[in-house]
């Protein structure tokens, strides 16, 4: 989705939008907080990890969920990621095959996320979960979900950006959020702030625990002419990065978060990464959505969740999975 620019900007125009806006937003809080005191979730045999938000747009949330896999990985236990494969076709429940399916028939975020750990795509969370029981699982990582109450959860982790942070603190479509803050958190086990901004929400009392999504390999970008492009929440995020570990710049193109790029779209990238002698580069993300056709001559750069504090991270899990028994 694109970001609408009175979420963000206090123009008289923004906030009449949001005034006008707000009664919707107040609906829209009311029929998620009707849903959850009405909820009965189905319980998983597995336990189940939802990695969630309380606004729309990019936090991070898919990095985390692929880290949290590895960690259960890491711990010898079964792991399924359960997605509703936004963006996607697919309705599921059904099983993602990297190889086979597109990311028009799964969404980007799956075929990521299917790198590291099989995964299943449900609309239907609770369909999905018994999907994976059938398979064998002992744990599910739900990427996304909070605002989905189909399914229990046995540890519930909100993702906030330090920078971002709660918008202007509507509901939608006056503002980012899914439902309203003090509710959302309220159901959250703990708080992961993503960014190098510091911010912690009044009255919270869970834990907090701060990371940051760094690249997986800058080898060759110091000093690279690049053009880049992305099409995710907050692509200006990532040209800062490209920034950051030393790659000059020529030029940027913003996309709105999941955008399916045309082959004439990416003719003329290409061309001005010719004319401008730059390296045409974008995100994981972006790049899983493009058709093979389409990648020749583009780069892309991975990044992964790190940790401020791995201890507390590792102890945020050992709430619901054990650790693997040493010998000795």
């Amino acid at each position: 989705m694109r970001t609408p620019e009175f979420w963000d900007r206090s123009t008289a125009g923004g906030k009449l939008a949001v005034r006008m806006l707000a009664p919707v937003g107040w609906a829209y809080g009311a029929m998620v907080a009707w849903k959850a005191a009405r909820a009965r979730p189905y319980r998983s045999a597995a336990k189940v990890i939802c990695v969630g938000n309380l606004t729309a747009g990019g936090t991070g949330k898919t990095p985390i969920a692929i880290t949290i896999a590895r960690e259960v990985i890491e711990r010898q236990l079964r792991v399924r990621i359960l997605t509703r494969g936004y963006g996607g076709r697919m309705r599921g429940p059904a099983v993602v095959h990297p190889r086979a399916n597109s990311a028009s028939e799964t969404g980007d975020e799956a075929l990521m996320l299917a790198v590291v750990a099989p995964v299943i795509i449900s609309a239907d969370r609770a369909a999905g979960a018994k999907l994976a029981e059938k398979k064998g699982v002992d744990v599910i990582v739900m990427d996304d979900g909070h605002q989905n109450f189909s399914l229990a959860k046995d540890l519930s982790l909100v993702i906030v950006d330090s920078e971002q942070q709660f918008g202007n603190g509507r509901v939608l479509p006056a503002g980012p959020l899914r439902e309203q803050i003090t509710q959302g958190l309220a159901r959250a086990d703990a708080l992961i702030v993503v960014g190098e901004s510091e911010f912690a929400p009044a009255n919270f009392t869970k834990p907090i625990l701060r990371a940051q999504l760094v690249p997986v390999d800058v080898f060759g970008l110091e000093e690279r002419r690049v053009l880049a492009f992305a099409g995710i929440g907050h692509p200006e995020k990532f040209f800062r990065m490209l920034r950051k570990f030393g790659a000059m710049v020529v030029g940027t193109h913003a996309f709105p978060d999941h955008h399916v790029y045309t082959l004439p779209q990416m003719a003329r990238l290409r061309d001005e990464s010719y004319t401008k002698n730059a390296m045409l580069i974008t995100t994981e993300k972006d790049f899983v959505r493009l058709a093979p056709a389409q990648r020749p001559g583009v780069h892309h750069l991975p990044v992964r969740a790190a940790f401020d504090d791995p201890i507390a991270f590792g102890g945020l899990l050992d709430r619901v999975m054990p650790r693997p028994a040493t010998i000795g």
